[in-house]
């Protein structure tokens, strides 16, 4: 173990990272799960939120040692490897600065088309949002991709989730997954009387999410004023909001939808060997000028100075997109009946006239896939203050040719030379030398994220920042999730033109 006097921490705090407050979703914070004083939104979430490692023993703060480090970094990683198709395998990590955690991710393969569904939610305001969310948005757009006589067929014969998700730890409560099919069968019937000539995956990514937004308040208004009663759990998921990167991958095909500052960057090896970052993604926050001019062009000329201040809008909320948050929505009249009487006066944001001043309208990506790009990294904002996307990639690019010695030596073909075995062996010998501490790609970035100098990983900085509590901890870093997606490079080459 290592020791420190408490002391110490002020140095971290001095020179480890810089302040981030502009990571911060909210300018204040305002958790409405916990606000309302009810049981959460769900009964099982597996993976455990606290980083906290550090204890005090004599007044001298104990950090945790290397192996602890560790331990703490991997414990919500997870791998997925797939027999066919473009995608190859997944790894996925997760690593809490608030406590609970308010980042969320979900994976899945579509049952009824083909195709991978992969996602990372950024919530803020709590978590409830985010959580809520990624149970549910992976179904609603592979229902939009759906033609109209297996949509009927659905109706007729209920198969329950259209996507086979891996890796789910968040199971909703009863009443609310009640709620949420009876939403998700409207949407299918919806679906079902409009009768579609073509498919088309961007009007069907875009569909399932506005849908989705729209089904959040509407899980809340029909109650109210079919007879007055305003559900806290449903409200809590309205009032709260997360900020969402959809991708969607069919053979060389790769889709990306995008609301907020959530990113998707694209490994791309070229024929001499150097890495280069696509970055897929455009933020929507005050550093993305067309953002500013579509707000400015939505609202009168007089709220010019009001709409946005401080980099936010209605000076509070940092990304200019995303899902939930219907302070920011919903009409004055509306919030006055109900969110007022839960939140307070504060739940009317100040300068609050011409509403709405938030979407949940994405920007879809296309990209096609070809033999040289090698992966797809997803992740939250927390990994994006920390690394650019060009060291994201080299991190990854690096990560793979070192990782070969943690497979067994497989030969090739049969009856070998002894100059090719003794060539396979060399070159095992050279990637022995730049062998990852982690197996697991994302947790690999999350240590460098937070760990890592021009000189390497740094365990004393990397272990204060991992032993901080939460309510310091979100002061220097946001929450972490990365999802990084393996392309087959040979599967890629075979595809027709």
């Amino acid at each position: 173990m290592i020791y420190f006097n408490v002391t110490n921490i002020s140095l971290v705090l001095r020179t480890c990272l810089k302040l981030n407050h502009a990571s911060k979703k909210y300018s204040f914070n305002i958790n409405f799960q916990r606000l309302f004083g009810y049981a959460p939104i769900c009964s099982r979430l597996i993976h455990t939120s606290k980083t906290n490692g550090q204890t005090q023993k004599d007044g001298i703060t104990l950090l945790p040692s290397p192996q602890e480090v560790t331990l703490i970094l991997r414990k919500n990683e997870f791998n997925k490897e797939f027999a066919s198709g473009s995608v190859k395998s997944y790894d996925s990590n997760q690593l809490a600065s608030n406590d609970p955690i308010e980042d969320t991710r979900s994976e899945g393969q579509c049952k009824l088309t083909p195709g991978i569904l992969m996602g990372v939610f950024d919530g803020h305001g709590g978590p409830a949002c985010a959580q809520v969310v990624s149970k549910r948005l992976l179904d609603y757009v592979a229902a939009a991709m759906l033609p109209t006589d297996i949509i009927n067929t659905i109706l007729r014969e209920p198969q329950g989730a259209l996507v086979d998700t891996y890796n789910d730890k968040i199971e909703l409560i009863n009443d609310l997954k009640t709620i949420y099919d009876n939403s998700f069968k409207e949407f299918l019937l919806e679906l079902a009387r409009t009768p579609r000539d073509e498919l088309n995956v961007n009007t069907a990514m875009e569909k399932g999410i506005l849908q989705l937004d729209n089904d959040l308040s509407r899980e809340v208004i029909e109650p109210f004023y079919n007879n007055g009663v305003i559900n806290q759990k449903t409200l809590s998921v309205a009032l709260s909001g997360a900020v969402v990167c959809v991708s969607y991958i069919n053979g060389p095909h790769l889709y990306v939808a995008n609301i907020g500052d959530c990113n998707a960057v694209l490994g791309t090896l070229t024929d001499d060997n150097e890495w280069l970052a696509k970055k897929i993604t455009k933020e929507h926050n005050s550093e993305n000028f067309d953002e500013l001019k579509r707000i400015w062009n939505e609202h009168p000329d007089d709220e010019r100075k009001t709409v946005i201040r401080r980099d936010r809008l209605l000076g509070e909320l940092a990304p200019l997109r995303s899902m939930g948050d219907y302070r920011y929505k919903w009409s004055t009249e509306l919030l006055s009946k109900v969110a007022v009487p839960s939140v307070g006066d504060k739940a009317i944001p100040a300068n609050y006239h011409t509403p709405p001043y938030l979407t949940a309208k994405p920007d879809i990506f296309y990209h096609r896939l070809s033999p040289k790009d090698k992966f797809l990294i997803l992740a939250s904002d927390g990994l994006w203050d920390m690394l650019t996307p060009l060291q994201a990639v080299k991190l990854v690019g690096e990560h793979m040719k070192g990782k070969v010695f943690y497979n067994p030596l497989k030969l090739p073909k049969k009856n070998i030379q002894l100059g090719d075995i003794n060539e396979l062996l060399l070159h095992r010998k050279e990637s022995l030398k730049s062998k990852p501490k982690d197996r697991n790609a994302a947790t690999h970035l999350i240590r460098h994220a937070i760990g890592g100098t021009e000189y390497g990983i740094d365990h004393s900085r990397l272990a204060h920042l991992l032993s901080l509590t939460p309510d310091v901890s979100r002061m220097f870093r946001d929450d972490i999730t990365v999802t990084i997606a393996y392309f087959d490079s040979e599967f890629l080459r075979q595809c027709p033109a």
